[in-house]
């Protein structure tokens, strides 16, 4: 069974593997949210199913939780009900919290709280490290959790043409070309020999002239926005902490909103790009089962060959 089949409303699980060294590593992430309001005791039903899953398995697992239980362990300045039966699963399990520091978690006008805490297996405690709370703009009242995972991680890498040197790579070219041994293109195999040559005095001053970057997404104007706007949730933010004033809150939430609304429009332009992408079934019919996954989600009206939008669930 793949990790995946874990994610429900409340438990998002992505099984992530990776090359190291010639080994693969195996990591679960998951994203948990534990209701306050649940009849059971935390952990839930779908994280220790997950959990147990992940020891079975030999997978490494890395959870952020927002756990509706405060309890020293994790920073919290006070106890509440569900702390024990959450300690108590821990201390069973092959589960330790990462958290650090008492640094608050949780941020709203009337409370500073420890509510969201970081879990993670035996096997991974010595490669997670600089585990804080982020002072960045979360777009809610839960603020971000930052810490690094150390190995190794891939990086799509590109060559752009339009950063290439263009004039060193002329200078190269004929360097090669120069160096080249004495070939006779009046037969068909020296010919042959005379174009492979060529072909990889350009191919090499192309690849010394142009090097690899890591591939960045988003437009220019959008990330100058969007860095903008965090930076005033930011201030904003700091200030409430500083003078506790009603007004400042509403000021905070106010941003906070602005922020969350360019957030919304650029996602739903990434959407739009990427449904407009796909041309072919295969592509498709990946797409719905990803989104058949929760019966929640039903996919809309799409517009066919002929123009028209389509009229059934069957027709889509």
């Amino acid at each position: 069974m793949d990790a995946t089949g874990f994610s429900c409303r409340d438990l998002v699980a992505v099984l992530i593997k990776n090359k190291e060294r010639c080994a693969e590593r195996r990591l679960v992430v998951c994203s948990a949210y534990l209701p306050y309001d649940s009849e059971d005791p935390p952990p839930s039903k779908e994280l220790e199913e997950l959990a147990r899953y992940c020891e079975n398995e030999n997978l490494y697992l890395v959870v952020g939780c927002d756990s509706n239980a405060h309890h020293s362990a994790s920073g919290s300045t006070n106890r509440n009900s569900r702390r024990e039966a959450l300690m108590e699963s821990l201390n069973s399990s092959n589960l330790e919290i990462l958290n650090r520091g008492s640094e608050p978690t949780f941020c709203s006008g009337s409370r500073l709280e420890v509510t969201d805490i970081t879990l993670g297996t035996l096997g991974l405690l010595e490669s997670i490290t600089d585990w804080e709370v982020s002072s960045d703009p979360s777009l809610s009242d839960h603020r971000h959790i930052l810490f690094t995972l150390r190995g190794s991680v891939s990086v799509r890498l590109i060559r752009n043409p339009r950063g290439t040197n263009w004039g060193s790579f002329k200078g190269d070219v004929q360097d090669r070309l120069e160096r080249g041994p004495e070939m006779n293109v009046n037969d068909e195999a020296g010919l042959g020999l005379a174009f492979l040559w060529i072909q990889q005095a350009l191919v090499s001053a192309y690849e010394d002239n142009c090097p690899l970057r890591p591939v960045r997404t988003g437009g220019k104007s959008l990330r100058w926005e969007l860095e903008s706007l965090r930076k005033e949730v930011r201030w904003l933010f700091n200030k409430c902490r500083a003078d506790k004033n009603l007004h400042s809150w509403d000021l905070y939430r106010e941003a906070q909103r602005k922020c969350r609304e360019v957030v919304r429009k650029a996602s739903k332009n990434a959407w739009r790009t990427f449904c407009s992408s796909i041309n072919d079934l295969p592509k498709a019919a990946r797409v719905h089962r990803a989104l058949s996954r929760d019966p929640k989600i039903k996919l809309g009206s799409l517009v066919a060959p002929s123009g028209r939008r389509t009229q059934s669930e069957g027709e889509t």
